[in-house]
């Protein structure tokens, strides 16, 4: 032991008197180079609040202390930069700032990740190009502009690429065809537009492509067939048209294909039927005609099955009635069908998801036989009549109801909703009865949206007890009575209130003002009185409000948004004044409000 001290001390020694130059490269592992390249992308982040990059001081950028950055300890250069927020959805958690070009001089990266900063803008760095090491580039989740630069595709390693959620525009590069080994390939959520470029069909390793929510025009090319091993597509929320190419047909290993919201025609392949890989088939809302081909039905794995909003005629082949053992979701909605009652295969499955919108049902709503399995259901558009107070009976898990627009007569008292129903819309209907019940301190804390417009509803507003986590409240066009309840201001995550056309009276309460969540205000067509309370000021999120038609009277509060909103929002009332309407004469019209 005495020995190895001895040694070690004479290391030291030897270390502490060698060349200042030979001291340098031991304290300082990471490349001058590649601290510089990274030192110039933080000068171009101008607010950055993931407080990331403020880890990134000091000359050693590989000591582990700067966040996001991976190094090759055997040679000091930087190999993986992964700055990510850990929460898409928090607005609060971003940067701000442009691409720098420096990043092109890291030219041994390998995993370049940039995602979620949601206001990173200008344009992608052409330097990139360099980065002839890279295998993953990620840049999605930020405001990035411009046209995606060719160079891109002299990256011949990339395996991942995922530009997805930003701005950017243009054509997608033909030289993309040069990505041999890409893998992964995301340009959702921009504005690109043009065909799908034929270099594509190089693409012979990619599992994944998704080029939704763009402006890709001209057809679903054939050759996307040939890329054998696919297992996810999606091309929807485009401007793509023709046919759906039978060529896909022959993708085996796809589990995930959707092609819904575009402009596609004829028929659905009844091929269809050999894609066995296939969990999710969406094909919604374009032109398509014909029957459902009865070889979906053969389909082992299919869980979610979406065609709504074609023009898909009947009969439902009786092949469906022992079909698709795996299915949870189903969406026909809005097609040609003219199904009269529920198909029997769908009310006796244990489904999640059942969509049955503007099919021309009719009679008394259906009886499903595993109620408790539902999560939501939409009948709305149809011709139902009855059964709706025992309706909701044992569907334990439901969260989404919506059957609006049919022609059901039903005491509302009577109808006892699931626990945890977070949004209830039942609007243009023929209910009756008061809302006392289905609005009360039994009233569900899940419960967020309730439509019960345009029906034959009575009684009065009732009481709102605290605690209640309702977002919107629309109770139009009824028969409704009585006053606003003070009690209103309980409703403090309310964002969307609507009492227009019914029989309200009295004043507008001050406590309303207390319920500043709110985006959307509908007062019209009541028999309102006195003024619009200044305590309103105080909801500084409202967007639209409207209180047409009562017998309001007084001066308009004089803030915004209430006097910049347009006048026909303040018509035919009594005497209301002041902007937007026209300047009030004198403290005698002011005093008619109070």
């Amino acid at each position: 032991m005495h020995f190895l001290m001895l040694v070690f001390k004479i290391l030291l020694i030897l270390t502490f008197f060698q060349e200042p130059q030979k001291v340098a490269s031991v304290e300082q592992i990471c490349a001058e180079g590649d601290r510089l390249a990274l030192v110039g992308f933080k000068s171009k982040i101008v607010k950055d609040t993931t407080d990331f990059l403020s880890s990134w001081t000091g000359k050693d950028c590989c000591s582990g202390g700067w966040e996001g950055v991976e190094c090759d300890l055997a040679t000091g250069r930087v190999k993986r930069l992964v700055l990510q927020t850990p929460s898409e959805s928090d607005s609060s958690v971003y940067m701000k700032g442009t691409l720098s070009p420096t990043l092109g001089d890291l030219h041994f990266m390998e995993t370049l990740i940039i995602s979620g900063m949601k206001h990173i803008g200008g344009g992608i760095p052409e330097s990139l190009k360099n980065l002839t090491r890279l295998k993953q580039l990620i840049l999605d989740g930020n405001s990035l502009q411009g046209y995606i630069p060719s160079g891109l595709g002299h990256l011949s390693s990339l395996q991942t690429l995922s530009l997805s959620g930003n701005h950017l525009s243009g054509q997608i590069p033909s030289i993309f065809g040069n990505f041999k080994n890409l893998q992964q390939l995301s340009l959702a959520g921009n504005l690109l537009r043009g065909a799908i470029p034929i270099g594509f069909k190089n693409l012979v390793d990619l599992e994944s492509l998704d080029l939704s929510h763009n402006l890709v025009s001209g057809v679903v090319p054939d050759f996307l067939g040939q890329l054998q091993n696919l297992t996810y597509l999606d091309l929807s929320s485009n401007q793509l048209s023709g046919e759906v190419p039978i060529s896909l047909c022959n993708l085996l290993k796809l589990s995930f294909l959707s092609l819904d919201h575009n402009r596609l025609t004829g028929r659905i392949p009844s091929q269809i039927g050999r894609l066995k890989a296939l969990t999710a088939l969406s094909l919604s809302s374009n032109k398509l005609t014909g029957q459902i081909p009865e070889s979906i039905a053969g389909l082992p794995n299919l869980w979610n099955l979406s065609l709504s909003r074609n023009g898909l005629l009947d009969p439902l082949s009786i092949a469906f009635s022992k079909g698709l053992p795996s299915l949870l979701s189903i969406d026909l909605s809005y097609n040609s069908f003219n199904l009269g009652t529920v198909p029997e295969w769908i009310r006796n499955r244990e489904l999640s998801d059942v969509n049955l919108a503007g099919c021309k049902l009719r009679g008394t709503l259906p009886n499903f036989t595993q109620p408790d399995s539902l999560n939501s259901i939409d009948l709305s558009d149809n011709a139902f009549t009855g059964g709706l107070s025992s309706f909701f009976a044992r569907m334990s898990s439901l969260q989404k109801a919506k059957i609006s627009n049919n022609q059901i007569k039903s005491d509302v008292a009577g109808i006892k909703l699931p626990d945890g129903i977070s949004s209830l819309d039942l609007h243009s209907n023929q209910l009756f009865g008061s809302l006392s019940r289905m609005l009360s301190n039994k009233t569900s804390k899940f419960l967020e949206a309730i439509d019960v417009s345009n029906n034959q509803l009575s009684g009065n507003i009732p009481e709102f007890v605290s605690g209640l986590n309702l977002k919107v409240l629309n109770i139009g066009s009824n028969k409704i009575a009585g006053q606003i309840p003070t009690s209103i201001s309980n409703l403090d995550k309310l964002e969307r209130l609507d009492i227009s056309r019914n029989q309200i009276t009295g004043t507008i309460p001050t406590s309303l003002g207390s319920v500043v969540k709110l985006h959307w205000l509908d007062l019209s067509i009541n028999r309102l009185s006195g003024k619009i309370p200044n305590s309103l000021l105080g909801i500084e999120a409202l967007k639209h409000a409207n209180f047409r038609a009562n017998r309001l009277c007084g001066e308009i509060p004089q803030g915004r948004p209430y006097n910049i909103f347009p006048a026909a929002a303040y018509a035919h009332n009594l005497c209301l004044c002041g902007k937007p309407l026209p300047t009030c004469k004198g403290k005698k019209q002011e005093k008619l409000g109070q």
